[in-house]
């Protein structure tokens, strides 16, 4: 295999292990893969194209150039709804012929797998003549590499069975007329069945013995099989070969001489079989490069037709890619949360961020108010637009983001002799130390870990380094509510609060997010 192309090199968003935890990118505390930023993406049909989804969402891409291709195929696709589910019905029954392709690569691919890769590639030629009339640049470059795979396919189709055995060992595997000098040994084992028959048969009358069976184990080979009540008319010339309970067997030379041809025959098929197969699956292992790059390029069309299926059946619209540090988002929904609620209950919000008078949205409100869904739905929509999928959102505009760095819940790790508190701490200081222009970061509750006064400090101070440091755009919910007063002293920083009401000893939560801080600390 041409390792060095197995997957292309590209510069990505950078997204480190706590971001990644903490937005769901690709799992969740409670182990519901369905309930992550890869579960609502996945709609992909084929084995191949989930893990080649799986690689995109968790290195989402930094070429503007790029994301806008990969944008322009998936509206293609969004807009031709009959192209797209006919590409879903054909691929459907495409198998894993990556996984199968890297087993012939090591000359280990058995009977079944190379009759899966057999019908899998006959797909092929029907998935390029799909996207024949395709416009988009990523579109046409797919179907120029997907390659022909004809003779491949008829030469497993002329000589392996349609349904052959799990192992080489068991035979059976080619098919009649591929080879005359095998098909002569199986006419002489198919021949031998018949002359079985018409010995015992024969031996019968001869003997009178109307129980008399002949009869094969792998142990003792052919024998004739005589009970204990009929042994007195047993003739001379059967040699005896074992005692059982209830029965005698035997064997006559004619019997032996039989049992040598037909075994010759036996093992000379399974050996013609064997040297066959391997002489084809040497022939179609120089085609396993060209089978890779073919099966690369159809993974990526099965990416392209999961995001254009999920903009269609969820209302996203078309992200428009920025070199500035600015985003905007009109009605932005979080991906995940919108698809656990019901149908048209989730509350979207807008978001303005930039270098300067919005470069920090100070966000405050009570607890369940909607704030934490809020930050990480901002960081999941620019993954999204950097993945070169539409996002939920009724308009957006998105910088290109270097990093993302997220500081959310409390978490420890006694073992390590590291507290709540110490892990917020190293957490914060690890996103300080790493941040540039372009990168987002996500801050929730920082300096929560001790006391209300140290923490205010702490959470100022992160504040007032974010403001005058490279300026990241930058995200930062908080309880403290005497926080809100660095609004008046930095003029990048902008206060934010979720609406409640308040009905009697009830706090009605409204999850719309306005300007200003709250009225009062939560």
């Amino acid at each position: 295999i041409d390792r060095v192309s197995l997957f292309e090199t590209k510069e990505s968003l950078y997204l480190d292990a706590t971001t990644r935890r903490n937005l769901e990118i690709l799992d969740n505390i409670h182990g519901d893969q369905k309930r992550t930023l890869l579960g609502v993406m996945d709609h992909c049909v084929t084995p191949f194209g989930k893990r080649r989804l799986r690689r995109e969402v968790s290195e989402p891409m930094l070429d503007k150039s790029a994301i806008e291709e990969r944008l322009d195929g998936v509206e293609e696709l969004k807009s031709r709804e009959f192209m797209r589910e006919e590409l879903r019905s054909v691929l459907r029954p495409v198998q894993d012929v990556e996984r199968i392709a890297a087993r012939l690569a090591c000359r280990r691919i058995m009977p079944r797998e190379i009759v899966a890769l057999k019908e899998s590639l006959g797909i092929y030629p029907t998935v390029r003549d799909l996207i024949e009339s395709c416009e988009s640049v990523q579109i046409t470059s797919i179907h120029d590499r997907i390659g022909s795979f004809d003779d491949l396919v008829k030469m497993v189709e002329d000589s392996i069975v349609p349904d052959p055995p799990a192992t080489l060992e068991e035979g059976g595997i080619i098919k009649e007329g591929f080879s005359q000098d095998l098909d002569e040994l199986r006419e002489i084992a198919r021949g031998g069945k018949k002359w079985l028959l018409k010995f015992e048969e024969g031996e019968r009358k001869r003997t009178s013995i109307s129980s008399l069976k002949v009869a094969y184990n792998s142990v003792f080979g052919y024998f004739i099989e005589v009970t204990k009540a009929n042994l007195q008319h047993v003739p001379q010339d059967y040699i005896r070969k074992q005692t059982l309970a209830n029965a005698e067997r035997y064997y006559t030379a004619e019997l032996k001489e039989f049992e040598e041809k037909i075994l010759t025959a036996e093992e000379k098929i399974k050996s013609i079989e064997y040297d066959l197969y391997v002489g084809l699956r040497e022939r179609a292992a120089q085609h396993t490069n060209a089978i890779l790059e073919t099966t690369r390029a159809i993974a990526l069309l099965d990416v392209i037709q999961s995001f254009a299926h999920l903009a269609a059946a969820n209302n996203y619209c078309r992200p428009v890619i920025m070199d500035g540090a600015k985003t905007v988002v009109k009605d932005g929904r979080h991906p995940v949360v919108e698809r656990i609620l019901e149908h048209g209950s989730f509350i979207p919000n807008d978001t303005l961020l930039d270098s300067d008078r919005n470069q920090i949205v100070l966000i405050t409100g009570p607890n369940m108010a909607g704030k934490s869904t809020y930050l990480r739905q901002v960081a999941l929509v620019t993954v999204m637009a950097q993945l070169g999928s539409f996002v939920p959102a009724k308009e957006a505009s998105i910088g290109l983001v270097d990093k993302i760095f997220t500081r959310i819940g409390a978490s420890d790790d006694i073992s390590r002799g590291v507290s709540t508190f110490l892990a917020e701490m190293m957490e914060t200081a690890n996103i300080l130390n790493n941040i540039s222009e372009q990168s987002l970061v996500i801050l929730d509750e920082v300096g929560r870990g001790t006391s209300t006064y140290d923490g205010l400090a702490l959470a100022w101070s992160v504040v007032e380094y974010l403001h005058g440091h490279k300026k990241p755009r930058t995200l930062f919910a908080t309880h403290f509510h005497e926080l809100t007063r660095i609004e008046d002293f930095l003029s990048g920083v902008k206060n934010f609060n979720f609406l409640v009401k308040e009905w009697g000893d009830e706090v009605i939560f409204l999850r719309k997010l306005r300007p200003g801080p709250s009225d009062q600390s939560y």
